[in-house]
């Protein structure tokens, strides 16, 4: 009759809305560590970024979209790499908009995520990711995109429905730490491509030719968000 009762409209949203008690000071530990673990590492970096660029293109998307533009597609590749294609005037402010969005979508995201946490939505922020994934796997146009995100959604969602609530807040800490540490690297991974001369055609550089700033202040600006996040981000979540 309980589980019944949960699956109630009244239940459901009881769940979303509660507040859930903060877990221990270790678990915030623990869960800071395991993020660092998995961002540090040049060789496991290599598979979990695949999340930092779900994050960063799904950002690139909601941005397009909430600024008028029509989104065609999302493709994400082995190689950590992705794709966001987009229509519309290819200059004004929501093509600037558009572009800025991918760096700085992850840590915004964590930072995001660590005010709920802060708040105690442990829940709410389970079922608000795996609803973003959701809507962002209508929009992936390659099957290995479908496959990571489908895994990424598939994990949020057994965890917000099966387990139980211990292991719902150190799942839902070690997302967003891992999002603020996540969030860091690439900008600094962006500057030694420039430094060398292999990246072109990245967001900061696109960004300068939109809007004449030089691509440096738009790599700036990743870093200060990047930074600021972790930061701000950090404090809530070890405020316990």
């Amino acid at each position: 009759m309980n589980s019944l009762a949960a699956l109630a409209p009244s239940g459901l949203w009881d769940r979303l809305t509660g507040i859930q008690p903060d877990p221990d000071l270790w678990v915030v530990l623990a869960t800071l560590a395991a993020a660092l673990v998995v961002v540090v590492p040049h060789p496991l970096w290599r598979v979990s970024r695949n999340a930092i660029t779900i994050a960063h293109e799904g950002g690139h998307g909601l941005i397009a979209l909430l600024t008028g533009r029509q989104l065609t597609g999302i493709r994400l590749h082995s190689d950590t790499s992705g794709l966001t294609v987009s229509r519309g005037k290819p200059y004004g402010l929501g093509m600037v908009l558009t572009a800025a969005a991918g760096y700085i979508a992850p840590s915004l995201l964590g930072l995001g995520g660590a005010a709920l946490l802060a708040a105690g939505r442990i829940t709410l922020l389970l079922w608000a990711a795996t609803a973003l994934l959701a809507v962002m796997l209508v929009m992936i146009r390659n099957a290995y995109g479908v496959l990571t995100v489908v895994l990424a959604g598939g994990a949020f969602l057994v965890v917000s429905w099966l387990a139980g609530p211990q292991v719902q807040a150190a799942f839902a800490y070690a997302v967003v730490w891992f999002l603020l540490f996540g969030g860091v690297r690439p900008p600094f991974e962006l500057q030694s491509k420039r430094r060398r001369g292999e990246a072109g055609d990245s967001d900061a550089d696109q960004l300068s030719r939109l809007t004449h700033v030089p691509a440096a202040l738009w790599l700036f600006l990743f870093h200060a968000v990047s930074l600021c996040s972790l930061i701000g981000g950090g404090r809530w979540l070890l405020e316990v």
